[in-house]
């Protein structure tokens, strides 16, 4: 697939997707309580998606960049929210939330045919119910995207991204999910490039105004070794360890990076 530069009117448009990611994103905050159930939380993003005049992307998606929902295989849920050890792709469920635990939810919605994409992890119970040491793997993973985004600037690579990102987890002492990318993103959720979290030995391309990312860090409290459940969809932890995932949609501008997943 090629790697496209997006005009202002089509960042628009992904603006407003990433208006509506952000407005669900905001409204589940205030949902993850104790006995709250993630099929209840789905619910509340499928429904302000829609009403909003968006289109859930997560739904019908099969992988590989592909749709089919038709296929049994095909997601069916608004959203992802994994928990705890789950690092991406959990599937809302009868699951009731408990105190203390790490909540990731993530969302993308379609608005007038482009995507818009984000994620954040909580603590269910809010800051008091965390633990110290999974208040710092939240906020560290929530750093490390924010530094991510820092480095999406004209001139820098996307390697560049993943240096920044990896330099969070190196300094703090958390393992970096290395089977699982960021992506580019446009007229299709998941676009080329790749945007990995750590450093690697190609720099890939360099960054023009245009070029739209979706910058998405996960961090562990242990190794970075993943496992996929039978479910074919939840990303695990193969230690058991905590994860944290945050995730913004943002576009490269002559100024720098413009986050287009906020209200």
């Amino acid at each position: 697939m090629a790697i496209t530069r997006k005009s202002q009117a089509e960042i628009a448009k992904m603006r407003s997707a990433g208006r509506i990611v952000a407005e669900v994103l905001a409204l589940v905050e205030g949902a993850i309580r104790p006995g709250a159930s993630t099929a209840e939380i789905n619910a509340l993003a499928d429904r302000h998606i829609r009403e909003a005049g968006g289109i859930p992307s997560f739904v019908g998606y099969i992988g590989g960049r592909r749709y089919n929902p038709d296929d049994p295989r095909a997601y069916r849920w608004a959203s992802c929210i994994s928990i705890d050890h789950e690092i991406v792709h959990g599937i809302p469920g009868d699951r009731e939330l408990r105190s203390g635990q790490v909540v990731s939810v993530d969302v993308g919605v379609i608005w007038q045919d482009w995507n818009g994409d984000g994620a954040r992890s909580f603590i269910c119970g809010g800051p008091e119910a965390a633990t110290p040491a999974t208040a710092g793997l939240v906020e560290a993973t929530r750093l490390a995207m924010m530094a991510g985004i820092g480095a999406a600037r004209p001139g820098n690579h996307v390697g560049d991204i993943g240096i920044a990102v990896e330099a969070i987890a190196l300094e703090r002492g958390y393992g970096v999910v290395r089977g699982y990318t960021g992506h580019g993103i446009g007229r299709d959720m998941h676009e080329d490039p790749a945007v990995p979290n750590f450093r690697t030995r190609d720099r890939g391309i360099r960054l023009e105004p245009g070029h739209c990312l979706a910058i998405e860090p996960m961090f562990t409290l242990g190794h970075e070794e993943t496992a996929l459940m039978p479910d074919r969809w939840t990303v695990v932890t193969v230690d058991g360890s905590l994860a944290a995932h945050f995730e913004h949609t943002i576009a490269v501008t002559p100024d720098g990076p413009e986050i287009l997943t906020r209200v």
